[in-house]
């Protein structure tokens, strides 16, 4: 990969995508993470407009560790700041939506939030005339990891075609704060939770395989069971007679 052409391509594709649709600028969801730096870097050296907004939403994770890392990355770089705390949101909207089913299954709540972060991102891009970034690399996409319609909502994503071994590496040419660099990925969507376990396989082993189809049966299996069954995440709705 040669990170400093790519990087070029990268930021005029942005430019690109910015005039076509005639916006004045970019907002993105700023988690504290790899992912969500890297593309704001990059959408700031597409254009001066550029707004980070940190969501924070009950886990504590995301009041502390999170929203440091995130602030650093926005003064490092320029990103303007903006915060919202959803958790009394998201606290209202599960208890009303606790009465529908007598199954409470812990991750139809959990999805609720990157919900309440793709409504905030929407709202202030149409006031602003903005596009909202996408922020998910290639080794999430091909896992569908991600939530429909939640951070899998977005108008561009200039990190998509990467998986996260190459997202770190990029990072580390843009000189990236070491803080966001050396943390373990994680959605932070509840207390303790880390990308890698969730997904149940090492970014080492899913990244290889993407890449050259090696690796174990087992990592095999995995991979090719989570795009099959998570094939639905990455296009619109069916429409009959598809």
């Amino acid at each position: 990969m040669n990170i400093a052409k790519l990087v070029i391509e990268k930021v005029n594709w942005i430019k690109k995508v910015l005039k076509e649709a005639n916006a004045n600028g970019v907002v993105l969801g700023m988690s504290g993470g790899k992912d969500s730096a890297l593309v704001g870097i990059l959408a700031k050296m597409a254009t001066d407009n550029v707004t980070g907004i940190i969501m924070p939403c009950q886990a504590k994770r995301n009041f502390y560790e999170d929203r440091e890392h995130a602030i650093l990355l926005n003064d490092k770089y320029g990103i303007k700041t903006l915060e919202v705390d959803l958790t009394s949101i998201k606290e209202a909207f599960s208890n009303l939506l606790e009465p529908l089913d007598f199954s409470q299954l812990p991750m139809a709540y959990a999805n609720i939030n990157p919900r309440l972060r793709m409504i905030t991102l929407y709202n202030y891009a149409q006031r602003k005339g903005y596009l909202v970034a996408g922020t998910g690399n290639l080794s999430e996409m091909t896992m569908g990891y991600f939530t429909k319609w939640g951070d899998g909502a977005f108008d561009f994503n200039p990190i998509a075609d990467m998986t996260a071994t190459e997202v770190l590496e990029m990072l580390r040419y843009l000189d990236c704060p070491k803080e966001i660099i050396d943390k373990p990925p994680s959605a932070a969507l509840f207390e303790g939770q880390t990308d890698e376990e969730d997904m149940g396989i090492k970014y080492v082993d899913l990244d290889r395989y993407i890449k050259t189809g090696q690796g174990s049966l087992e990592t095999k299996e995995k991979v090719e069971r989570a795009k099959r069954l998570t094939e639905h995440k990455r296009k619109m709705g069916r429409i009959y007679p598809d």
